[in-house]
């Protein structure tokens, strides 16, 4: 084991990753016990509501919500089918595409953040003081901007 990576920070990233995945996995459970769509719906549902004119790039929404191109097109594809949101074409790209997000996927938003939000609170943060709140805020928010900067620097330089 490296120096930077000691035994209490190892153990800290174990937890972190389980408690991500057993919270979400169980938040994936709630969703389909209420007969709602799955959670990376609700990303791009979200993503959509908060994009200017409720619409964006399939290649933003991509990274928005991280998957794929590929994955991203499928994706659109069953939730144009469900008719939460529709395609439109670019009128200064003719190859690409925005999605853009319907009432009905507005509604559908909102019916899966009441779940959503439930199973937030009541699987991680319920158990959380104010106090521990706050500390969780910043070093989350310090690791994202860190590796973020960090991305940001990999890719410069094989660019």
């Amino acid at each position: 084991m490296s120096d930077r990576l000691d035994e209490a920070r190892s153990r800290m990233w174990r937890l972190f990753r389980t408690t991500y995945v057993t919270v979400t996995e169980q938040i994936e459970k709630d969703l389909e016990q209420a007969g709602l769509p799955p959670l990376l719906w609700y990303s791009v549902l979200w993503a959509l509501e908060r994009a200017p004119d409720h619409e964006m790039r399939l290649h933003e929404l991509a990274e928005e919500v991280f998957l794929s191109r590929s994955n991203i097109t499928r994706l659109i594809d069953r939730l144009e089918a469900a008719v939460l949101l529709c395609r439109k074409r670019c009128p200064l790209d003719r190859r690409g595409a925005y999605a853009a997000l319907t009432n009905e996927g507005l509604a559908m938003r909102q019916k899966m953040w009441a779940v959503y939000s439930e199973g937030i609170a009541q699987y991680f943060t319920d158990h959380l003081s104010q106090d521990e709140v706050q500390v969780l805020d910043a070093v989350f928010d310090r690791a994202l901007t860190t590796a973020q900067k960090l991305t940001h620097q990999s890719t410069a330089q094989e660019g």
